[in-house]
């Protein structure tokens, strides 16, 4: 009939051609794979943690709750710490991968997105501890014990959000000096340098150091 005939050419027209559809498809999968580029281009958090389960650098690039981080140590400390020395250096974990290196006492562990090529962020690890080790020359456990801000100077210098955006180290520990003499060109005589230091640290970082952020500012005003 007359009406099955329009019907039928009116769904032929209004039905997307086959080639054009196949074009979507493709154009999609190249956006789906950009995102996932843009993502997996940085680490999701670094720890440094003792062979006695000790954390003695944490920090972490992306979003996550107090929960959720107390699990990522606890799965290092389980997970990473008993392995040998032969094993695999890559731990897939669920949406993210940790990736470590063992230095004398100390594991590095790297935790990266699935995209993330993992080659590279053992050598981003190695790259770090040079530049601990420039600075420190020849950096141990207690260097990062009583002098984790200058740790993290180093790393944030270095690090910018995850990724790594300086990888010379002549540079970093340049700037590194250059802010510390800064520091002490504005430091008044009989005043702890560190603690200055320490002022353009985060809560999270200066609890880390065992202080109460804003303490000697406090003393400073009461005086």
């Amino acid at each position: 009939s007359k009406t099955a005939v329009i019907d039928e050419k009116s769904s032929i027209l209004l039905s997307p051609p086959p080639h054009r559809s196949k074009q979507h498809k493709t154009m999609g999968d190249h956006m789906e794979l950009r995102s996932r580029a843009s993502v997996a281009c940085g680490w999701n958090f670094i720890v440094l943690m003792s062979r006695q389960g000790k954390i003695r650098l944490s920090e972490f690039f992306s979003s996550y709750s107090d929960t959720e981080k107390r699990r990522i140590l606890r799965d290092i400390a389980s997970d990473v710490l008993p392995r040998q020395a032969k094993m695999c250096n890559i731990i897939e974990k669920g949406d993210y991968k940790m990736v470590y290196r063992r230095y004398a006492s100390l594991y590095f562990v790297a935790g990266i997105p699935q995209g993330m090529n993992e080659l590279i962020v053992l050598e981003q690890i190695h790259l770090f501890v040079e530049a601990l080790d420039g600075y420190f020359n020849s950096v141990c456990e207690l260097d990062l014990v009583f002098s984790l801000h200058k740790s993290l100077s180093i790393l944030f210098e270095m690090f910018i959000g995850g990724m790594l955006c300086e990888s010379n180290k002549r540079e970093v520990l340049n700037c590194i000096t250059e802010a510390e003499a800064l520091v002490e060109e504005m430091s008044k005589a009989g005043e702890d340098t560190s603690s200055q230091l320490d002022d353009g640290l985060s809560f999270h970082e200066q609890f880390q150091l065992g202080r109460k952020p804003g303490r000697r500012g406090g003393q400073n005003s009461q005086r």
